[in-house]
C-alpha cells in the first residue's frame, strides 16, 4: 500500500462517515409526526408539541449545513494538501520537532473556533432565542469562549506536550505512559471536575434548608445514600433548560441540580430526579463508565502505537518528511470506524444504565414521581418525542422519553 491509496482510503472514510451521519439525520428529522403520542397527552399541549417539532427540525437544518461545511473543508485540507501546508507553516515559525506539533495543533483548533463562530452565534442567540430558551448574554458567550481556550492550553497543551515527548523518548511503548497519564487525568476530572472547572463558569450553592432538602435528605437516609450536600448551579444564566447530575468519586462525589429545574418541578419530582441519580452512584455506573472508557482510550493509543511510525501516513497527506501530528491526523481518520463501533457500545451501555437508575428511582421512591418530571423536563426542553430507533441506536446516550415512560409503567 502507498500514500496515495491511504488517501483515497481517508476520503472514502470521511465520505462514508458523512453520508451515514446525513441518512440517520434525515431519518430521524422524517419521523417527526404531528399526533401527540398518547402518554404525554395532558402534559405537552398540542401547542407546545407542534413547537418542539419546529425545534427538532430547525436543529436538522444548522446540522445539516455545518457538518456539510466540516466535510467541505476537511475534504479540501486533504485533496490540497492543507495540512501539508500548515506543516510547512509551523516550520516556518518554530524549529523543534515537539514545538512543531504544539504549533500545528495550534493553528488547526484556531482556525476551526474562528471559523465555526458565526454558527455557534447563530445557535446560541438565533435559534436558541427564536424558542425562548436562550438567557446567554454577548459578554458571557464572549467570556465562556476565552474561558474554555484559556483551559485547553493550561490543561491539554501539556497533555498533548506529554503524549509527543512520551513519543520521541520512547518510540514503541510511548502508548502505555500516555495511556497512564490520560487515565490519571480522566480520573481526576472525574473526581475533582464539578469544585474545579464548573466555577470557571458557573455559581454552585449548597441547597438552602426548606421542604425540599429535608426530603432529599430523607430520601438519602432511606436509601443508604451518605449525602454531604446537595448543590444548586445557576444554569439560568445560559438557558432555560433544565438538568441535574452526579459526579465525583468517594468523598468528592456530590449531586448538582440546575435551578432551573428547581424551579419547574414540584418537591416530590425533585426527589424522584435525584432518586435516579443516586440510581447511579448504587449501581457503581460512574467507575463502570470510567473503567469502560480507559479501556477504550488504552485500545486506542496501542493501535495508535502499531502505526505513528509508518511515514506513509504523513506522505498521504501530502507531506515531505514524516510528523507525529501529521501521523496522527491521517490516523484518526482511519480509526473512525472503529471508534464509530465503540461510540455505539458506550452509548448502548449508557441508555442501559438509565433504564437501571429509572429502576432504582421507581422502587426506592416513586414511579409515578419520575415519570411526571421526566414529561415536564421533556416539555420545558422541547425534547424529540418520536426519534428514529436507527438514530436512537447510533446516538443517544439516554432513552428517549416515551421508552422511558413505557420502562416506568412496567416497573
Amino acid at each position: 500500500m502507498n500514500a496515495t491509496t491511504i488517501l483515497y482510503v481517508i476520503i472514502a472514510i470521511v465520505l462514508a462517515d458523512y453520508l451515514l451521519a446525513r441518512g440517520l439525520s434525515f431519518l430521524n428529522c422524517r419521523s417527526i409526526t404531528t399526533q401527540l403520542p398518547d402518554e404525554v397527552k395532558g402534559i405537552y399541549s398540542e401547542e407546545k408539541y407542534q413547537q418542539s417539532q419546529e425545534y427538532k427540525l430547525a436543529n436538522c437544518r444548522l446540522e445539516l449545513v455545518t457538518a456539510s461545511l466540516q466535510m467541505v473543508l476537511l475534504l479540501a485540507l486533504l485533496i490540497g494538501g492543507g495540512f501539508a501546508f500548515i506543516d510547512e507553516m509551523a516550520r516556518d515559525l518554530v524549529q523543534a520537532e515537539l514545538l512543531v506539533s504544539l504549533l500545528f495543533f495550534a493553528l488547526l483548533f484556531f482556525a476551526s473556533e474562528i471559523l465555526f463562530l458565526p454558527f455557534a452565534l447563530y445557535h446560541t442567540f438565533v435559534l436558541e432565542e427564536r424558542f425562548a430558551f436562550n438567557k446567554t448574554t454577548m459578554a458571557t458567550f464572549i467570556t465562556d469562549k476565552l474561558k474554555g481556550w484559556l483551559l485547553i492550553i493550561l490543561l491539554g497543551g501539556p497533555l498533548l506536550t506529554a503524549v509527543i515527548w512520551f513519543y520521541q523518548v520512547t518510540q514503541d511503548n510511548f502508548w502505555l505512559y500516555a495511556w497512564l497519564l490520560l487515565s490519571s487525568f480522566m480520573i481526576l476530572m472525574t473526581m475533582f471536575y464539578s469544585t474545579l472547572i464548573v466555577p470557571l463558569f458557573n455559581k454552585q450553592t449548597p441547597l438552602e434548608q426548606g421542604d425540599l432538602r429535608d426530603a432529599i435528605e430523607a430520601f438519602s437516609a432511606k436509601a443508604g445514600f451518605q449525602l454531604d450536600n446537595v448543590f444548586v448551579i445557576d444554569g439560568s444564566r445560559r438557558s432555560t433548560k433544565a438538568n441535574a447530575y452526579f459526579s465525583g468519586l468517594g468523598a468528592k462525589k456530590r449531586i448538582v441540580l440546575y435551578d432551573t429545574l428547581i424551579k419547574d418541578l414540584a418537591v416530590e419530582e425533585l426527589v424522584a430526579v435525584l432518586a435516579h441519580e443516586i440510581g447511579h452512584y448504587k449501581k457503581k455506573h460512574t467507575i463502570k463508565g470510567i473503567i469502560a472508557a480507559l479501556c477504550q482510550t488504552g485500545i486506542m493509543l496501542y493501535i495508535l502505537s502499531l502505526f505513528i511510525a509508518n511515514p506513509l501516513l504523513s506522505a498521504a497527506l501530502g507531506a515531505n518528511s514524516h510528523s507525529f501530528h501529521l501521523a496522527l491526523i491521517s490516523f484518526a481518520l482511519l480509526y473512525s470506524p472503529l471508534s464509530t463501533v465503540m461510540g455505539l457500545a458506550m452509548n448502548g451501555f449508557s441508555r442501559h444504565n438509565e433504564y437501571e437508575a429509572d429502576r432504582f428511582a421507581a422502587h426506592h421512591f416513586d414511579a409515578a414521581a419520575l415519570g411526571s418530571a421526566l414529561k415536564k423536563l421533556s416539555v420545558n426542553n422541547l425534547s424529540n418525542l418520536t426519534p428514529h430507533p436507527a438514530y436512537v441506536f447510533c446516538h443517544y446516550s439516554h432513552p428517549p422519553l416515551l421508552n422511558r415512560l413505557r420502562a416506568l409503567s412496567t416497573t
